[in-house]
């Protein structure tokens, strides 16, 4: 791979992508990340309680049920 082509390969993977576009749009880019990588580290969901309530907490602020019609259980 020339040096060019290694700089384009950069570039691209520095835009949005369309999975960081839906979730930067729902106003909890931030919490879904620190959700994410509290699983990537400990793989257990159990151990990321306080993360993934503050994602749920932040999806509801953002008005994101109503918009994607979730539903509690």
């Amino acid at each position: 791979m020339s040096a060019e082509d290694h700089r384009k390969t950069q570039e691209e993977d520095e835009e949005p992508d369309d999975w960081d576009k839906r979730i930067f749009s729902t106003g909890c880019a931030v919490e879904n990340t620190r959700m994410n990588d509290c699983y990537y580290e400990k793989k257990d969901w159990r151990a990321c309680r306080k993360e993934m309530n503050a994602f749920r907490e932040c999806w509801k602020r953002q008005g994101n049920d109503q918009r994607t019609e979730t539903k509690d259980t």
